[in-house]
């Protein structure tokens, strides 16, 4: 697929990222780390992918503003337009040397995001899509599954760790979930876990407490595959809101009624 110059701008941002970031993984047990939060750690690795994205992106578009994990929001001369990116999701299995994480790039325009990149550098599988022109992972075109029965499909979520208070919603979605299904998987990758129902190796995902870099790339990439997202409680901005219920067309209305209660 032949993208537009932005979305080839965010690809090759992607790509330079990910490379420092797998040479740092390959060292994982000699990686400065600190504590950023409960449960919630920051490595220089980090850092240093977010700059290399920042530098990229900024060097060809500098009139666009920023939104990223670790360097928080930038203003930029263009208010309709602003990247939004977290440079490794799925930091704790970056750290523990688990090869599932990945570097997320979006781009917004006018509220609404209309490019996103999702990289996993550990298995060179780039997903990508921009708004009405379909979704890829690398050559191959995204299509969501067409399971339709909710007892064989497969659905990914976040198991809140470290004393967060929204567990106990959670173990009640598990509750009701868990015996309508073929099972819940717990990758710790927001971004990827959305990439993979965008390519059908996940039927639905759902997540509380999240920020709008986890999941602004995931989103496009999936709709354009033909899924749905929506916010757990309807009416809210998904990406201010942060809980999200997604999936297939054919199982989306009866996921999101047991996910919502």
């Amino acid at each position: 697929m032949v993208g537009s110059a932005n979305l080839n701008i965010m690809i090759k941002a992607a790509r330079k990222a990910g490379r420092s970031l797998v040479k740092d993984f390959r060292e994982v047990e000699n990686l400065q780390v600190s504590m950023k939060g409960p449960g919630d750690f920051v490595s220089r690795a980090d850092h240093a992918a977010e700059k290399i994205i920042r530098d990229e992106l900024t060097a060809a578009r500098p009139s666009y503003g920023w939104l990223g994990e670790e360097t928080g929001t930038g203003e930029g001369e263009d208010p309709t337009r602003r990247w939004i990116v977290d440079p490794l999701d799925g930091t704790t299995n970056f750290l523990h040397g688990l090869p599932h994480w990945a570097v997320s790039i979006a781009l917004e325009h006018k509220g609404q995001v209309v490019a996103g990149v999702v990289y996993d550098a550990a298995k060179d599988e780039m997903f990508f899509a921009e708004k009405g022109e379909g979704a890829w992972m690398n050559d191959t075109r995204l299509r969501v599954s067409g399971r339709n029965r909710m007892i064989e499909c497969i659905f990914a979520t976040g198991v809140p760790f470290g004393g967060r208070p929204d567990l106990p919603e959670t173990l009640k979605d598990l509750a009701r979930l868990m015996p309508t299904c073929a099972g819940v998987r717990r990758w710790g990758s927001a971004a990827l876990d959305l990439a993979y129902v965008a390519a059908g190796r996940y039927d639905g995902y759902w997540e509380r407490g999240l920020n709008a870099w986890d999941i602004a790339a995931g989103i496009v990439i999936l709709r354009e595959a033909g899924g749905f997202a929506e916010p757990i409680t309807v009416g809210r901005d998904l990406l201010e809101d942060g809980d999200i219920v997604a999936g297939n067309g054919a199982i989306f209305g009866n996921f999101a009624k047991i996910i919502r209660g």
